[in-house]
């Protein structure tokens, strides 16, 4: 199905219903007309990080269904799967073949051997400091071969995920035949996962690099090109790097808007919100909250350092059940730059502002992407944090069938479904139309849609101070 300017769902196959089915039952009764698209969470089958550590992308784990589930999603919302282009789970095929056959297995050169990447005498303690890391150690995992022997692998995620070596044959025929799969199974886009990572470079930081990072893009658009799918690379740093990728362009994500919303809510102050809507791509896909934590590291230079810093002292403050230790090692954080809750408790659970929040992000350029738990206006879920010890868990939480049909009963969810069915239909959020952002006073902010042809105008006018606002379409004022 092509892409359509609508809402799109972020969501696990087995977080709303226990599995593919179910969500599709969920999508055509409690969220009707509030989405458009679908990112389908991996779906394989996979040995960690809740699905980022395939074992086989020629599958879909039969707890959740099977490829026909899948497609029939595709008939009726436009699609989005991951491929992670830096890492495939320890438990494949190609791992265990490589394990058990060393150099004479056919996928030695698929992994990054961190032994063989650096000179004689090196790494030095230089080297390794110099590496972008998202956890306080050296990024490699020894493995031990049938015959005794050791060498160390790159492994900057989690101990089941290691690195692809991105610069040998088997590894683009890898990556090229796998996507290629994944589009003839209906994936309209595909999000690369963890796409800085993936070039690694003597004498660099290993994140992306260039050019080197450019020839592996056009590699990866040219294996599909035939295909009428697109590539979406994912990149949680400072703003200029995705940037980069639009004025290339593609769609690219908007990852600091979550904090400097935060920061627009939590302070009254539209100044820096209005700034950073007047700066983005139309084509892009907004976030206020994703299956990760909430990104700090990308709003930077968008807010100050004072302002960043502000906003996650606010965050743990007024945020309902957010404590800092939830985002550290004791919770198996993999990413020192990300706070660990759900958008609508880093809110304190309120209602108006969370709504506010949806709103601003409806009106922001490009398409809005909500995360089932912020579809759900979710609060953190602490007990299946507690009980798995895994930090981001606490914005993973389980619906049930029956409890996603008890969450729409709530007012601020059934208001938030009306504003996603709004956005779905109103001809003025066309991405080849105009945009204009005003900051009437200190808290107020006005952002106007238009359409291409001018016939549609949306107009959203707030204080978020007194947490106010009136959206009219061609003057006629819309209540949800």
């Amino acid at each position: 199905m092509p892409i359509t300017n609508k809402v799109m769902l972020i969501t696990y196959p087995d977080s709303l219903g226990k599995n593919i089915k179910e969500l599709q039952d969920v999508l055509h009764t409690d969220l009707k007309g509030a989405v458009g698209g679908i990112h389908l969470l991996p779906f394989f089958p996979s040995t960690g990080d809740r699905g980022f550590a395939p074992t086989d992308y020629t599958k879909v784990d039969s707890k959740f269904g099977d490829w026909s589930d899948v497609e029939k999603l595709g008939e009726e919302y436009y699609l989005m799967f991951d491929f992670m282009i830096n890492h495939i789970s320890r438990q494949s095929k190609f791992y265990k073949d490589f394990q058990a056959k060393k150099d004479q297995s056919k996928y030695a050169d698929l992994f990054l051997s961190w032994d063989k990447f650096w000179p004689k005498g090196r790494p030095t303690k230089e080297d390794v400091d110099l590496i972008y890391k998202r956890k306080d150690r050296a990024p490699y995992q020894e493995i031990t071969f049938a015959d005794g022997s050791k060498e160390k692998l790159w492994n900057t995620f989690g101990p089941e995920q290691i690195d692809l070596d991105v610069r040998h044959q088997v590894t683009t025929d890898f990556i090229k035949n796998t996507l290629r799969s994944l589009i003839d199974h209906g994936a309209d886009i595909i999000r690369l996962d963890a796409f800085a990572y993936a070039v690694k470079k003597l004498d660099s930081n290993d994140f992306f690099v260039e050019p080197e990072i450019w020839d592996l893009l056009k590699q990866v658009q040219d294996d599909i090109s035939d295909k009428g799918a697109m590539i979406l690379p994912e990149i949680h740093e400072h703003y200029s790097m995705p940037f980069k990728i639009s004025k290339h362009g593609y769609f690219i994500y908007d990852f600091a808007l979550p904090m400097v919303t935060l920061y627009s809510l939590y302070s009254g102050k539209t100044d820096r919100l209005a700034n950073w809507l007047k700066m983005c791509p139309m084509k892009q896909f907004t976030t206020l909250d994703t299956h990760d934590g909430i990104g700090v590291v990308d709003a930077r230079d968008i807010l100050t350092p004072d302002q960043i810093d502000y906003t996650s002292k606010e965050l743990y403050k007024v945020g309902a059940n957010v404590k800092k230790k939830y985002s550290s090692a004791e919770y198996h954080n993999l990413d020192i730059y990300q706070i660990n809750t759900t958008f609508y408790s880093a809110l304190g659970d309120d209602d108006k502002k969370y709504f506010m929040a949806r709103l601003l992000q409806v009106f922001a350029p490009g398409i809005p992407q909500v995360y089932y738990v912020g579809m759900l206006a979710g609060k953190n879920d602490i007990k299946l944090l507690e009980e798995t010890k895994e930090g981001r868990n606490i914005n993973r939480h389980y619906y049930s069938r029956e409890e996603v049909a008890q969450e729409i009963k709530r007012p601020v969810v059934a208001s938030l479904l009306k504003l996603f069915t709004f956005r779905n239909t109103e001809k003025a959020f066309d991405l080849e139309g105009k945009i204009e952002v005003l900051t009437p006073s200190e808290n107020e902010i006005e952002i106007i849609r238009e359409n291409k042809d001018g016939s549609r105008v949306a107009k959203l006018h707030a204080n978020l101070k007194e947490l106010s606002y009136e959206v009219t379409v061609n003057g006629q004022e819309i209540t949800f």
